[in-house]
């Protein structure tokens, strides 16, 4: 497969195994519009991250962490764009039960290592799902939420498109 992204290029990264993540990730791709490009965390390799402009990882928390999936993709593709990626910007998007702190520490700590730019505070769409039949159950995100999301992809978009990142 060829990745050809789009000038400039937002590559949203998900993950999600109950809907929420899905429909965070895919707003925010509506608001980025044509700069979007959309990329579940198991396709996503090291060479879609080098070709990429700006970023936004969008997963679960699971026990307190992101989802292994997401985790995957950063243990896949941390060496190989390590040392080339510096300062470009980017934002999580975080569907959570309770406080999707955890999740946010995790990413933050590995895009650190990448010297990546946070550009939007994180978004945490807490769910409140806390009993084993809510934490497995299909997700339905608030509008105002994916309204949230649609807005820092376009915001992240258009920075990017008016060289501000």
């Amino acid at each position: 497969m060829t990745f050809a992204p789009a000038e400039p290029c937002l590559l949203i990264i998900w993950h999600s195994r109950t809907g929420a993540s899905a429909a965070m990730a895919h707003a925010a791709a509506d608001g980025a519009g044509a700069a979007a490009s959309l990329l579940s965390a198991i396709d996503a390799s090291s060479e879609m991250l080098l070709g990429a402009d700006g970023y936004i990882f969008c997963c679960p928390e699971n026990l307190g962490s992101m989802s292994g999936l997401m985790k995957e993709m950063f243990d896949r593709a941390y060496y190989p764009v390590l040392g080339q990626i510096e300062g470009r910007p980017y934002a999580t998007l975080i569907a959570a039960g309770s406080d999707g702190e955890g999740a946010t520490r995790q990413i933050d700590r590995i895009v650190t290592g990448w010297r990546l730019r946070r550009v939007v505070e994180p978004c945490i769409v807490n769910l409140a799902a806390q009993t084993p039949e809510a934490i497995t159950a299909p997700k339905l995100v608030p509008d105002r939420a994916l309204d949230q999301c649609r807005e820092i992809g376009a915001a992240i978009a258009e920075g990017l498109r008016l060289g501000l990142f």
